[in-house]
C-alpha cells in the first residue's frame, strides 16, 4: 500500500468540509479532500438551494391565488417542468460537481473521490492509498436520511429528499412520513402543484422541535390548502401494490398514495469510518467536539456530524473555528446560544435560541410575550397569507431574551434582530427603547415586548 505524507486530510467535502479544506490549502498546507459523493454535499444538490427554488415556485403560485379580492383576477395553472429544469440546469449542474472540485483544486488542494477510512492516529486510507497527516484529520462526513424500522418499509420504493428533489414529474398523491422541516417544506410545495398530500407525524404536533404554536399555525395553513394532517399517528406497517403505497397507522387507519416520502430525520454518516481506531465510540450518534471543534488528539469535526444542527450556516461557522485552531490562530470558541434555524414553509418559521419549554427545563425564570402578525399594521396591509406570530422568551432574572420565534411572511428575516439581541444579551429594557420602523413586519417585536411587560 502506498503511503503519502500530507499536513491535513479532510474526509467529507460538504459545505463545512469543503470550506475548511480550501482555507487550509490556501494557507499553504498540503491538504487532501476526500468525498465519495458530490463536493458541496447535500446543500447545493438536494438541500438548501434546490428545495428553496421549489419553494419559490410554489410560493408564486400561492401568491397568485391570493390575487382575487385584492388585486383583480387570475387563472393559475401549475407546471412542474420549469421547476425541474431550473433545478437541473441552474442549481445542480445536473448533479455534477466539476465546478466545486475545480474550485478546491484551484486553491491548492488535492481531491480524491472515494470512501475514506480512518486507519489510526493521523492515518486515513482511500482507494488503496494511505495518507499520513502530520497536522490534522477533519471529519465532515455529514448525515443521511434516518429510515425508521417500520415493518415492510424496506420492501417499499419510497422517496427520500434526493428523489423528491430530482423528480422530473410529480405523482398524483403523496404521503409525507415526518412532520419536521424537510417533510413540511416539500409537502407544501407538492400540494401547491396539485399533488394530494397527507402528512403523517408520530408525535402530537408538527415541527415538534419548535414552539407548539408554530406547528399549530403551519398545520392550520396546510389543512386550509388541502393537505391532510395526521399527528399522533405512529406508522406500524408499510406495503406496496398496484394501487400504490399504504401506511398502516397504530390507530388502524390505512393511508394510501402513489408515492411515499420518508422525512423522519437525519443520522450521522459514521458507519465504517474507522473512528474507533482513534479512540472514539463507533456506535455513537454524533461526534462531539469541544468549543474549538477538537475531538481528540489530531482530530477535528465540523458540520452535521457534530449534532449541533444540520444547517449549512452551522457547518461554515464551525469550519472557521476549526481552521483557525489547526493553523494555531486565535478564534472565539463555538457558542450556540443564538443558533438560528428557519423552516421555509409559508408561513416561514424562524427560531433562535431556546423555546419556552427548553428554557423552563434549564431552570430559568421564564416570561413570554406574543404578538400576532395579523394584528400588526403590516400584517393587516399584507392581507391574505398573513398568518403568524412573534414570540419572545425572556430569562426574567437577567432581563434578557434567551429565545425567540418569528412565524409569518419573511419570518426568517425578522429573526435577524432577535438573534443579535440574544447573542449580545441586549437588555430587554434596551430593546423597548428602540425605534421600530412603521409599517414593517419586524415592528411586531415591539408589540411582543409590550406583551412581555404585562406577563
Amino acid at each position: 500500500m502506498i503511503t503519502e505524507n500530507v499536513d491535513v486530510v479532510v474526509i467529507g467535502m460538504g459545505p463545512g468540509g469543503e470550506d475548511a479544506a480550501g482555507s487550509l490549502a490556501q494557507a499553504g498546507l498540503r491538504v487532501v479532500g476526500i468525498e465519495k459523493s458530490l463536493v458541496g454535499g447535500e446543500c447545493p444538490y438536494w438541500g438548501c438551494v434546490p428545495s428553496k427554488m421549489m419553494i419559490r415556485a410554489a410560493d408564486l403560485l400561492a401568491e397568485a391565488r391570493r390575487i382575487p379580492g385584492v388585486a383583480g383576477s387570475v387563472s393559475v395553472k401549475p407546471d412542474w417542468s420549469p421547476v425541474a429544469r431550473r433545478i437541473r440546469d441552474q442549481a445542480t449542474d445536473n448533479w455534477d460537481d466539476k465546478v466545486a472540485v475545480d474550485r478546491f483544486v484551484g486553491k491548492g488542494g488535492t481531491f480524491v473521490r472515494g470512501r475514506g477510512v480512518i486507519s489510526g492516529p493521523g492515518s486515513l486510507t482511500v482507494n488503496g492509498r494511505t495518507y499520513a497527516s502530520s497536522r490534522a484529520i477533519v471529519i465532515a462526513t455529514g448525515t443521511s436520511p434516518s429510515i425508521p424500522p417500520i415493518p415492510g418499509l424496506d420492501r417499499v420504493q419510497y422517496w427520500t429528499n434526493h428523489e423528491a428533489i430530482e423528480a422530473d414529474s410529480l405523482p398524483a398523491s403523496l404521503i409525507v412520513l415526518g412532520g419536521g422541516a424537510i417533510g413540511l417544506e416539500l409537502g407544501q410545495v407538492f400540494a401547491r402543484f396539485g399533488v394530494a398530500v397527507t402528512v403523517v407525524e408520530a408525535l402530537d404536533r408538527l415541527l415538534p422541535l419548535e414552539e407548539p404554536e408554530a406547528g399549530q399555525t403551519v398545520a392550520e395553513v396546510l389543512e386550509r390548502e388541502g393537505v391532510k394532517v395526521r399527528v399522533g399517528a405512529e406508522a406500524v406497517g408499510a406495503s406496496e401494490d398496484g394501487s400504490g403505497i399504504t401506511l398502516t397507522l397504530a390507530t388502524g387507519e390505512a393511508v394510501t398514495a402513489e408515492r411515499l416520502l420518508v422525512a423522519t430525520g437525519r443520522k450521522a454518516n459514521l458507519d465504517g469510518l474507522g473512528i474507533d481506531t482513534v479512540g472514539l465510540n463507533s456506535t455513537a450518534r454524533w461526534i462531539r467536539t469541544d468549543a474549538h471543534m477538537r475531538v481528540t488528539g489530531g482530530v477535528w469535526a465540523v458540520g452535521d456530524v457534530t449534532g449541533e444542527g444540520a444547517f449549512t450556516h452551522v457547518a461554515m461557522y464551525q469550519s472557521a473555528i476549526a481552521t483557525a485552531d489547526i493553523l494555531g490562530q486565535e478564534a472565539a470558541p463555538a457558542d450556540y446560544s443564538a443558533l438560528p434555524r428557519v423552516t421555509f414553509t409559508d408561513p416561514e418559521v424562524g427560531s433562535v435560541g431556546l423555546t419556552e419549554a427548553e428554557a423552563e427545563r434549564r431552570g430559568l425564570t421564564v416570561r413570554t410575550g406574543v404578538a400576532l402578525v395579523a394584528h400588526s399594521a403590516r400584517g393587516w396591509i399584507h392581507g391574505p397569507g398573513n398568518e403568524g406570530f412573534i414570540k419572545l422568551v425572556e430569562d426574567s432574572d437577567r432581563g434578557v431574551l434567551v429565545g425567540a420565534t418569528s412565524v409569518g411572511p419573511r419570518g426568517g428575516e425578522v429573526l435577524s434582530m432577535l438573534g443579535l439581541a440574544i447573542k449580545a444579551a441586549v437588555p430587554v429594557a434596551t430593546l423597548r427603547t428602540m425605534i421600530y420602523a412603521y409599517p414593517t413586519f419586524y415592528r411586531g417585536v415591539e408589540d411582543a415586548l409590550r406583551d412581555l411587560a404585562s406577563a
